[in-house]
Formats: C-alpha cells, sequence, structure tokens
C-alpha cells in the first residue's frame, strides 16, 4: 500500500502567510557559495550581495554551485553560538534561481 504524505507547498505567498516570521526577497545575487559535510546532511553557506550575513540551508545531497547567480529565497533570521559569541545568521527555507 502506498504511503499517504501531505503535500508541501513551496509557493513563497502559501508560506509567508503560515508563518509571520518569514522574508521573501526576489533577484539577491550569490557572492560566495560554500558546501561542507555535517553528519548525514550538506550544509550549504551562501553570502549575499549588499548583506554582512550568511544564509544557511541543508540538504541530503550536494547542490549546484550558485555563485554569481541571481536567487529568490525564502528565510528566517536567526542566532548560532560560536566560541561563545552570538552570530546572526539566516536559515533558508526555499531558494530558486530567479
Amino acid at each position: 500500500m502506498p504511503k499517504l504524505t501531505k503535500k508541501i507547498s513551496s509557493d513563497p505567498d502559501s508560506l509567508l502567510k503560515k508563518n509571520k516570521a518569514l522574508i521573501h526577497s526576489d533577484g539577491l545575487k550569490v557572492i560566495s557559495h560554500v558546501q561542507r559535510n555535517l553528519e548525514d546532511w550538506i550544509l550549504n553557506t551562501l553570502m549575499i550581495e549588499g548583506y554582512d550575513v550568511p544564509f544557511k540551508f541543508k540538504r541530503k545531497q550536494g547542490y549546484k554551485d550558485l555563485r554569481g547567480a541571481s536567487v529568490n529565497i525564502t528565510y528566517y533570521p536567526d542566532s548560532e553560538k560560536v566560541a561563545d559569541f552570538d552570530l546572526e545568521v539566516m536559515h533558508i527555507v526555499r531558494i530558486r534561481k530567479s
């Protein structure tokens, strides 16, 4: 018997309606893209032109190199503790090339 799964909408408008903390931006230029292994995941870190904060997302497999690409992203602000310092980061929940 097939497993029934609920389809999750990746439409940015529906995501923004469900969670008020999310931010959506179109046409952002990626200036740096780094991928690192993190246990069973691959952690992707992007630096976006005009922002001094890293944008991060995880995937089970590698992602195409986004350096120089224009992207549309939906993300939320967060902080991570590194060496006893709180650093601001943005966690990406949806990313698409524009």
